[in-house]
């Protein structure tokens, strides 16, 4: 037997007698080597419904806005998965660069996940950070409005209704949510979004992407919520 085995079988020798020794000393005196402490908190907890006030608030103040609600479950306080569906609409008249009127009313869906950060999972108030995979599919309706031309004394225009388009983006989410009373919370919400394919018309450009916002390769949108827990 060379060297190295002889010091690899005292080695393991030595271990093994180590590891009866401590288990005989923790049997002797009635304590258990090793405790596991069991969570006594279920894993469903339920889930929450929510409604968003941000984008009937932009539809007021704005040419465009969202109508929007979610469902999300609740498995242990830690991971929420998070369904949210909503209707977008614009009626942006006569831009000033393009001089283009666009309208549009869609459905667009979202799902993902969120994960409560906070080092205590199981308290009412809760911080998140998440991501979604959204998708719409939606018409719109384009006119260019009538324009004289100077040199040729002519007016030209075009008006397309219908125009089919789609798009599908990722959000990456950063919210807090409040207890105010009983199953009732507030919560706020910012995300980045980064469109990952669309689908333009015979027209090109899309100025509003139901869910997204105005169409570019990223934005931002934020969330104030009403959330009730079930």
């Amino acid at each position: 037997m060379t060297h190295r085995q002889l010091t690899s079988c005292f080695a393991s020798r030595l271990a093994v007698s180590l590891l009866l020794c401590l288990l005989a000393f923790s049997t002797a005196s009635g304590q258990k080597l090793f405790k596991l402490e069991k969570d006594s908190i279920p894993f469903f907890r339920g889930f929450a419904v929510s409604f968003d006030l941000v984008g009937p608030a932009m539809m007021i103040f704005s040419d465009h806005g969202e109508y929007e609600g979610a469902l999300r479950i609740n498995l242990h306080d830690q991971w929420f998965p998070v369904f949210e569906m909503g209707i977008g609409r614009a009626n942006h008249k006569d831009d000033e660069v393009t001089h283009l009127s666009y309208k549009t009313t869609a459905p667009y869906f979202r799902v993902g996940m969120d994960w409560n950060v906070m080092k205590n999972k199981h308290l009412p108030n809760r911080i998140f950070a998440g991501f979604r995979y959204a998708f719409t599919v939606f018409n719109a309706d384009i006119t260019h409005k009538t324009q004289p031309d100077p040199i040729y004394q002519s007016t030209s225009g075009f008006s397309v209704e219908g125009m089919h388009c789609s798009q599908h983006w990722l959000e990456l989410v950063f919210g807090i949510d409040a207890q105010i009373y009983g199953p009732m919370h507030l919560g706020w919400n910012i995300r980045y979004l980064r469109r990952l394919a669309h689908k333009e018309g015979e027209l090109g450009h899309a100025w509003y992407v139901p869910g997204f916002g105005i169409n570019d390769p990223d934005n931002f949108n934020a969330n104030f919520n009403v959330i009730i827990d079930i």
